[in-house]
């Protein structure tokens, strides 16, 4: 019988999500380059040779888990409702399930985003927010206040998509002091998001 969707077996997900909530933890204590396998194995109550079933080495695992937080992000965006009427709408609905998404999962954005520990995730979600910002500026029609202002797209792009992601850095920081709903709304008063 031949099945085309593989499933990955429940123990793997479990030893995964054990190494990554060990990793958040001893983050939150230490210092990356402190973080050695023996000490993450040991907080996730693995063995060594577990982990290296899993992972070549803690900067594979960075990696993967990188690659599963844009995944994840996808999903969530993907499954956005589509905005039913966007000349009318003051706020970009896909943002505020983005939003959503970080504050249900603040513990784990909060290390990875908002301390200088590691860039690799800071780096993947702000490529993914300027994705978004150019797809978005693409859709937009000539009227745009971008091209009424002859404002470069690369650099509206950078803005908006560096300013995304530090204003969700200090909203993490300041432990997630608004809604997402006001917030993404706040970003579309500023016009920081191409409408």
């Amino acid at each position: 019988m031949d099945n085309t969707t593989t499933r990955t077996d429940p123990r793997v997900l479990r030893t995964r999500q054990l190494l990554r909530d060990a990793f958040i933890e001893l983050l939150q204590e230490m210092d990356f380059e402190k973080i050695s396998v023996n000490r993450l194995a040991e907080r996730a109550t693995i063995n060594r040779v577990t982990f290296y079933l899993h992972y070549r080495d803690i900067p594979d695992m960075l990696e993967k888990m990188a690659e599963d937080m844009i995944d994840d992000i996808h999903q969530v965006l993907d499954n956005a409702p589509p905005n039913p009427n966007p000349e009318e709408e003051e706020y970009w609905p896909m943002l505020v399930n983005l939003l959503d998404h970080i504050a249900k999962h603040a513990k784990f954005y909060k290390v990875i985003l908002a301390t200088n520990r590691t860039t690799i995730f800071s780096d993947r979600l702000l490529k993914l927010l300027a994705e978004l910002v150019a797809d978005r500026i693409e859709r937009m029609e000539s009227e745009s206040y971008i091209s009424k202002a002859n404002i470069q797209k690369d650099i509206a792009i950078w803005y908006s998509s560096s300013a995304l992601i530090g204003t969700i850095i200090a909203w993490l920081r300041k432990d997630i002091p608004y809604t997402p709903l006001f917030l993404a709304k706040q970003f579309s008063l500023m016009r920081l998001l191409p409408r």
